[in-house]
């Protein structure tokens, strides 16, 4: 890689190395339960909902309308489906989402017949001008959020507006009860615990383990999976104490009395290690409503499926919502990863478990996109070369899958994401066996990855790296995300007894680990799965470990190449520019991951930003000033990322590569002791570290909010993708008109 002398001023070196349920019932009294009552008080800063967030029109109209007719009827009926789910995404966030989006939707229904929201309360002084934009923006925050917990971070953000202005807004509107009943959930930061995510029993807040007798523990939680995890999958369910020893899973389907359970007909379980008497009780039926409206959507779109892999598909995604049953859902992923190249791409159901503490439960989504056939070349290149890219991680053939399966990988335009937030890309399924055994597919979000940002400049990049940066970062941002969904996420062998007595591997001669040279000793048994083992840890530690492989691949010419940069193409690149932004990014971003960190807790709030903040520590630590943090400033509002670009292939992938050997190696073996220290260690923020929170909290830039278009059948037959305007009443319309 060239290096190139850097034009930027020195500033004294400040820091360079480091050393080492039941369905929530809605009352005032139910809402306000874990909340002091001092809901007035002024909430910190950092708890403030942003003010002028960049407002966004997510648009797929052109890719849309190319679409064929039938096309269009199955987009429009799998859209329906996801966006159904939106009230199980607030229950699964806290006790009281569900009343707050309540309440700005009848909102809209009493004001936007008297010309929109801020029409109606400012024209007659009900609130001023500025009061009128802090409600909009809270409303398009919460709703862009599915919650008042930000998605991006699991913390609380409450209206700039204060609750008083709220309640005349509220009064105007006609909906003064609906806001006295959410007063104090909505402005209360107090107990401070509260306004983060995780388990009751640290005093945060979740969804995933309504209140009913009691809360339920981290040890209850545990022991409960202990004694169901072997029958019943946990992605589909909540837990509910409902008296003493005695609990309900709660699973998710439109029937109560299903046909097909996967627990066969076992409906109570003995909880051992809770109590002699201790026992949770299979429930059906949680979010029944919306499980049968999704369902129902979803045989509508059977009728337009392209082939018998689609048509068989949503079949099992219609059993699983309306029975409950998580093996359908299995089934239903394994006909997905079989339709290669559909001109319609969609996924649906329990997801992600990021957002339960426990890890093991899945959040909501759905999602509908349309292929963009020009960007997917790119990916279908790297596709066709991914096993000879694999080959060049820092890791023996031992610890790799023995026959990699080419998944298919494509760049979509997002009609619609349904859930809390949307990401730039995605791998999926997560079940451990089908990743192993069949295989995956690998998304890159385009209209996501490109949509505009805020304009302002971006915090803590030199002056002399600015234009670069603002030129590069989308191209750099795109390279990352490739290699991070398919060689990432898709790269790894998990060392398994697959059944009793039969492994995946030669256990008489077990693979040789690279990290000390010895037989590793540990490996999965059967049942097991990577996120059992590894618990709580697991997300934020396989999104360092996939972000880690982007990093380590990105400066190889031949990738580079297949993205369009080399050494010569300055249109879009040139190579050694895009991997020097690629580099400032990944610093850039786990410098800024300290406003996801809580300084009371030591609670990270967000796996990625935890995975980015880990990475920054091993740049930091590779010496020779490859990377510093450097501020001349008291207030060290100057500070600055100084990285030297010549040291990226002798430091910094040197020092990835390392790093990213060890994840690999713990994962791949099953090695959790050793895997969670290293992460804990890796993500530690330190004394020296934690003091540069306050400047990142003052400079960090707002979210961007993503407006989604719908669909309706017109008289005709035909199908209208309409469109919104990119403001807080475009986003409160687009959520309105989905009827959920």
């Amino acid at each position: 890689m060239l290096a190139r002398r850097s034009l930027c001023r020195r500033l004294p070196l400040w820091y360079a190395t480091l050393t080492t349920s039941p369905q929530p019932a809605t009352s005032s009294s139910t809402l306000s339960s874990s909340y002091s009552s001092a809901s007035t008080m002024t909430a910190p800063d950092h708890l403030l909902a942003d003010a002028k967030p960049p407002i966004i029109f997510l648009s797929a109209k052109p890719h849309f309308e190319a679409l064929s007719q039938t096309e269009k009827l199955y987009a429009h009926h799998f859209s329906k489906a996801a966006h159904f789910g939106t009230r199980v995404v607030l229950r699964q966030v806290s006790p009281y989402s569900e009343a707050i989006f309540d309440l700005i939707l009848a909102f809209h229904s009493a004001l936007s017949p008297a010309g929109g929201i801020r029409a109606a309360l400012t024209s007659d002084a009900t609130l001023s001008a500025d009061e009128a934009t802090q409600l909009l923006e809270y409303f398009s925050q919460f709703l862009s959020n599915l919650g008042e917990y930000k998605s991006f971070g699991d913390i609380k953000f409450v209206p700039r507006l204060p609750a008083d202005s709220f309640a005349r807004a509220a009064e105007r509107a006609g909906v003064a009860e609906q806001f006295e009943a959410l007063r104090v959930p909505i402005y209360s930061t107090e107990p401070a615990a509260a306004t983060l995510l995780g388990y009751p029993e640290s005093g945060h807040v979740t969804g995933y383990y309504p209140r009913a007798a009691g809360d339920v523990s981290k040890a209850e939680v545990e022991a409960i999976h202990d004694a169901i995890g072997g029958v019943l999958l946990p992605e589909n369910t909540r837990v509910s104490k409902v008296g003493e020893d005695e609990y309900k899973l709660l699973i998710a389907s439109a029937t109560r009395t299903p046909s097909i359970r996967d627990g066969g007909e076992t409906t109570e379980y003995p909880v051992p290690s809770i109590s002699k008497t201790a026992k949770v009780v299979v429930e059906y039926g949680d979010h029944a409503v919306e499980m049968g409206k999704i369902a129902g959507e979803l045989a509508k779109a059977k009728e337009y499926a392209a082939n018998e892999k689609q048509a068989a598909m949503l079949d099992a995604y219609v059993k699983s919502f309306e029975q409950g049953s998580m093996q359908e859902h299995k089934r239903s992923q394994r006909e997905w990863i079989g339709d290669i190249g559909p001109a319609v791409e969609t996924n649906i159901g329990f997801i992600e478990t990021y957002r339960d503490p426990a890890g093991i439960r899945g959040e909501w989504e759905g999602l509908v996109a349309m292929v963009n056939k020009e960007r997917t070349k790119t990916f279908g290149a790297l596709v066709d070369g991914a096993k000879e890219y694999i080959g060049l991680l820092p890791w023996a053939k031992d610890f790799e899958k023995d026959v990699f399966t080419p998944p298919d990988f494509t760049s979509l335009e997002v009609m619609t994401f349904a859930g809390s937030g949307i990401p730039a890309g995605i791998n999926i399924p997560n079940y451990d066996d089908i990743r192993q055994t069949i295989g995956f597919k690998n998304v890159s979000l385009g209209n996501v990855l490109n949509a505009k940002s805020s304009g302002e400049k971006t915090p803590f990049i030199r002056d002399c790296d600015a234009e670069l940066y603002e030129k590069l970062r989308g191209p750099a941002f795109e390279l990352q995300v490739g290699l991070h969904e398919l060689l990432g996420h898709g790269s790894g062998k998990l060392l398994s007894e697959t059944e009793a007595g039969k492994f995946n591997f030669d256990v008489s001669k077990p693979p040789v680990s690279p990290i000390d040279g010895k037989p590793v000793t540990t490996y999965y048994k059967p049942g097991q799965t990577w996120g059992s083992v590894f618990g709580t840890t697991a997300g934020a530690y396989e999104e360092c470990r996939a972000e880690c492989v982007a990093m380590y691949l990105c400066p190889e010419p031949a990738l580079l190449e297949i993205f369009g940069h080399t050494a010569t193409s300055t249109e879009v690149g040139l190579a050694d520019d895009v991997v020097y932004i690629a580099y400032l990014l990944m610093a850039r971003a786990g410098l800024s991951a300290l406003e996801f960190w809580d300084p009371q807790t030591k609670k990270w709030g967000q796996p990625h930003m935890q995975a980015r903040f880990s990475i920054l520590k091993q740049f930091l630590e590779a010496g020779d000033g490859f990377v510093e943090l450097r501020t001349a400033e008291e207030d060290m509002s100057d500070l600055e990322i100084v990285m030297d670009r010549s040291k990226i292939a002798t430091h910094g992938r040197k020092a990835v590569g390392a790093y990213l050997q060890k994840l690999h190696v713990y994962k791949s073996s099953a090695d959790a002791e050793r895997g969670k220290a290293l992460f804990a260690q890796t993500s530690e923020v330190t004394p020296e570290l934690a003091k540069l929170r306050p400047i990142v909290m003052k400079k960090k830039l707002p979210r961007r909010l993503l407006v989604q278009g719908n669909t309706f059948v017109k008289e005709d037959g035909g199908v209208e993708y309409r469109e919104y305007e990119e403001s807080a009443e475009g986003m409160i319309q687009s959520f309105a008109e989905r009827e959920v």
